[in-house]
């Protein structure tokens, strides 16, 4: 059975959904940026940090990490109301990428980005939104897979992969380290 180093829901839900049987162990990492650290290298430090905690001898985990970008700054999980109004605001019209890292045990962790465009977010759609409470532990503050869905305008990439994990590419690397949940997902092609 895989491990996955995820308290995410989105995660475990994406995985369950292809039949691929998982035992959750959440990983408990510090997930603070280094100063001017890139994103692609943070998703990245912080994926394998939470593959390694969760590793015990004999298992094959999966573990991810996932953050927005825009004009090279880092957008993870807003801590309060204000700053996931900010946020939205930042990203209001404009085109970001959204960086998931993801690290199976025995393999290079791999990095994927999809570039998500926003329409133009008023004051009282960000109220709105802000209102609702679905920003709550979401990088960038909005959940493509909720209520969020109205304002992105396009997706140019994985759609899992803004939920939190790339499927493709994740059940293709799942067979490539020959774990035996990626049986489960072998007629989904590569």
């Amino acid at each position: 059975m895989l491990v996955l180093a995820s308290a995410s829901p989105r995660r475990r839900e994406l995985l369950e959904r292809v039949g691929v049987p998982i035992e959750v162990r959440p990983a408990d990492v510090d997930e603070t940026p280094r100063h001017d650290e890139d994103p692609r290298a943070y998703v990245a430090r912080i994926a394998d940090a939470k593959a390694r905690a969760a590793s015990a001898p004999g298992d094959i985990v999966l573990a991810a990490d996932t953050t927005v970008t825009l004009d090279g700054a880092i957008l993870g999980k807003a801590g309060d109301p204000a700053e996931a109004a900010a946020m939205l605001r930042r990203l209001s019209g404009r085109v970001h990428q959204v960086i998931t890292a993801f690290a199976i045990t025995g393999l290079a962790t791999r990095t994927i980005a999809t570039d998500v465009e926003m329409i133009e977010l008023d004051d009282a759609a960000i109220a709105d939104y802000v209102a609702s409470g679905e920003w709550r532990g979401k990088a960038g503050a909005y959940a493509i897979q909720g209520i969020a869905a109205a304002f992105v305008r396009a997706v140019r990439g994985s759609v899992t992969n803004v939920i939190g994990l790339p499927l493709v590419e994740v059940l293709a690397a799942l067979r490539e380290a020959g774990a035996p949940s990626a049986e489960l997902a072998r007629g989904i092609p590569s």
